[in-house]
């Protein structure tokens, strides 16, 4: 089955108002900022997708990426484990004005969440947050003398990850530590949209090198040369 699309328009244009998407990166390391700006332009033709509750290690970063969409009111809920930034305007200011909730989670914890999520593991047991305001209204058991709070898993109806390489069949590669969050996140959605540096033919990834199997992946668009987000935030940038 080839999976490949032939453009970022093509590979956002199924995701629906009210989506649970997960986007990968680690601030801009692994951040598909290209897929991201794709759906932002989306909107901006359509007003759709919106009411959007976007699970990512943080809430966006000066005016492109996630900031940008949550600037343009497109996201409803942040799940994240780290609400700020360089340039965290765009979600400080819609937060204290009520108009975008937040779900704060420990790093590690989010990360061991969307693991479950992709593992039919619908809940465990970690000392993370214990004794704090994030442990409020969750099931505490104690184990070996040591008090742990039990944390759901999480998925979403759709991941938008940035891989390295891709093969038609959906296979995937990623570059240093832009890996991070990806490969949980292509486990934990029902859907995995793929932006990758380039699309190389079967055969062209050594199978040991292939860290997300393609079952996992259901569409790859290639973008070459993709934007880093440091950069373009130190550049001033925005994406209107």
């Amino acid at each position: 089955m080839d999976k490949t699309l032939s453009s970022l328009e093509d590979a956002v244009a199924s995701i629906s108002d009210g989506d649970v998407v997960m986007i990968g990166g680690f601030g801009g390391s692994g951040a598909p900022i290209e897929m991201i700006h794709a759906l932002i332009d989306r909107f901006e033709a359509t007003g759709s997708p919106k009411d959007l509750t976007v699970i990512n290690n943080n809430a966006g970063n000066g005016k492109i990426g996630i900031a940008a969409m949550i600037d343009k009111g497109m996201v409803a809920k942040m799940v994240c484990s780290f609400p700020r930034s360089s340039d965290p305007r765009a979600f400080t200011d819609r937060y204290l004005a009520g108009e975008i909730d937040l779900e704060l989670v420990p790093q590690g914890t989010l990360a061991e969440r969307i693991r479950a999520g992709g593992s039919g593991i619908p809940a465990f047991f970690t000392p993370s947050s214990y004794g704090t305001e994030l442990a409020e209204g969750k099931q505490i058991q104690e184990f070996d003398g040591k008090p742990y709070v039990m944390e759901r898993w999480l998925k979403a109806d759709v991941a938008l990850v940035k891989g390295h390489l891709g093969d038609k069949f959906g296979n995937l590669t990623y570059r240093m530590a832009a890996r991070n969050f990806n490969p949980l996140m292509c486990m934990a959605a029902d859907r995995t949209i793929s932006q990758v540096s380039q699309i190389v033919p079967l055969g062209g990834i050594e199978p040991e090198a292939v860290v997300t199997p393609g079952i996992f992946v259901d569409s790859v668009v290639e973008v070459p040369n993709p934007r880093q987000e440091e950069e373009m935030v130190r550049n001033g940038e925005a994406y209107a």
